[in-house]
């Protein structure tokens, strides 16, 4: 048997006193109602979905070596039902409501109590005047807004099924509101001395402008072929002897390095097209701005915790296996004066963590994240559509062309898809419009190809897109293949076609037919 370190024995000794309390138990099980919960070991989270329901529950697993708490946002009518092949509409059936919970990260205490100041004031600037505050138990602080501050149902979603939307749509709001004056406190918080901050005023950052966070940096190599001109980049290749051949299968030339330049990505931010690459300069530059500075402080950064389905979080009054201090509810008045001492579990006082909301008290601020979060994906769509507007391919004719003369990736896509379904439908509304489908026909393509998706996209999606797409007057052309986001990521080709475009294809077939 593997032999435990004195650090590990010291805190589970802490652990047992600690939880034997029957204060620390009773305020835990009086928060855990109807939450999932799951324990945490020194080897690791406990098994799921698991619950607290009487004080016995506490000590029972803290006697088979549970050191924190962790528990859900979300409010469940039977948590023993959940699982994790459960999808979207199964858990909104067992979802009875959740609470707004902001998990405020840092890796300096002093940053996390500035960030829960400007949160709080926040929310109270939207009418939000009940509200709890918990130091995390390392560095980071988490406040919470009891779901009964926000109305049951709001544009026609109910409260219950608007999860993670709602509380994610306002905790980037709220993020977004603070993030100038956050970073001015944070900036006077690590000026140590005037030396020190001469030297920031020599400081360059590039923030990403979609979340205000620093970008990393990176290497853009562009190639050329010098045989056919093939121009192609690479984002963060080695540069060796090694000589690549061209990518276009007829031609035997060699790629040259024409140019090694600075991008710069951002590592929360994901690509408009394809999430799991991230957003990046050389795509988006609009996107990415120079600061200069005291403001450029890399300390005057804030992780932005999102929420997401059965996202758990420590419990208030859990300890924290690494630190072995408690999770103490704070008043706003306290969060200055506040250091780690005071969460000794040897001094722990009970106060209770779960806010009273009045009725309709989160409205306003419901109101406004939507608002803006509309307004900020509206936003993302015109800079994905105008990318790839094309004036080229304007004035073809592209009139006869019929569904058998369709690329093969576009003849898979309208088998329809299980994932990517927004770049899916990119593709399509942009390939029928470059081939001249009428209004008509392309939303009754666009209608039948949805019927086909598992699960399908909503309504209101739909209408919006196609609608935007036939306002424009100029044609968008659908995305090159060697693109591997929209493409091969979703699933509609294994490999690249010999042609750059699918209009491309269907010009050949066109040719073809009237010869």
């Amino acid at each position: 048997m593997e032999e435990i370190s004195e650090k590990e024995k010291r805190i589970r000794a802490i652990t047992k006193l600690y939880y034997s309390n029957p204060k620390i138990q009773e305020a835990m099980i009086k928060f855990a109602q109807n939450r999932e919960v799951s324990p945490r070991y020194f080897e690791g989270f406990g098994k799921r979905p698991d619950v607290l329901q009487y004080p016995s529950d506490v000590m029972g697993l803290v006697q088979k070596g549970a050191t924190s708490f962790h528990c859900s946002e979300e409010i469940w009518s039977d948590v023993f039902k959940l699982n994790s092949e459960m999808n979207r509409e199964q858990m909104d059936s067992l979802r009875k409501g959740w609470d707004l919970l902001i998990d405020i990260d840092s890796p300096y205490l002093d940053v996390s109590k500035e960030a829960a100041k400007l949160v709080v004031d926040c929310l109270e600037m939207y009418g939000i005047k009940n509200y709890g505050i918990k130091f995390s138990g390392s560095k980071g602080m988490h406040i919470i807004v009891s779901g009964k501050a926000f109305p049951e149902e709001y544009s026609g979603k109910k409260m219950k099924d608007a999860f993670p939307e709602w509380p994610r749509a306002i905790t980037e709001f709220i993020f977004d509101k603070i993030k100038p004056e956050f970073r001015k406190r944070v900036g006077k918080i690590m000026s140590f001395s005037n030396v020190e901050k001469e030297m920031k005023n020599d400081v360059i950052r590039i923030y990403c402008k979609r979340c205000n966070d620093i970008a990393s940096a990176g290497i853009l190599v562009k190639l050329k072929c010098p045989v056919c001109g093939l121009d192609i980049e690479r984002r963060d290749i080695k540069i060796s002897n090694r000589r690549l051949r061209c990518l276009n299968k007829d031609c035997a030339g060699v790629l040259e390095n024409v140019e090694s330049v600075n991008y710069y990505y951002c590592e929360k931010c994901k690509d408009f097209e394809n999430e799991k690459i991230n957003l990046s300069s050389n795509k988006y530059p609009e996107l990415f701005e120079e600061i200069r500075g005291e403001l450029a402080e890399e300390h005057a950064e804030l992780d932005l915790v999102l929420v997401s389905p059965r996202h758990l979080f420590r419990m208030p009054y859990s300890l924290h296996e690494k630190t072995s201090l408690a999770s103490i509810v704070l008043k706003k008045e306290e969060i200055d004066q506040f250091t780690p001492r005071d969460a000794s579990p040897l001094k722990v006082k009970i106060v209770d963590y779960f806010p009273i909301n009045e009725e309709g008290e989160g409205q306003k601020l419901l109101a406004a994240a939507l608002d803006w979060k509309k307004t900020f994906e509206f936003e993302q769509e015109k800079t994905l559509k105008e990318k790839y507007s094309n004036k080229e391919y304007e004035k073809i004719d592209l009139s006869g062309v019929t569904e058998d003369m369709f690329p093969a990736p576009i003849k898979k896509l309208l088998k329809g898809l299980k994932e990517g379904k927004k770049r899916g439908l990119f593709i399509l509304i942009t390939f029928l419009k470059a081939i001249n489908y009428s209004p008509e026909q392309i939303n009754t393509k666009v209608r039948e190809w949805n019927k086909l998706n598992d699960p399908q996209l909503r309504e209101g999606y739909i209408k919006s897109q196609v609608d935007w797409h036939l306002r424009q007057k100029r044609k968008i052309l659908p995305p090159n293949y060697d693109n591997e986001s929209f493409y091969k990521d979703i699933g509609l080709i294994d490999k690249k076609p010999d042609v750059k475009n699918p209009i491309v294809e269907v010009m050949r077939a066109l040719k073809k037919k009237n010869y």
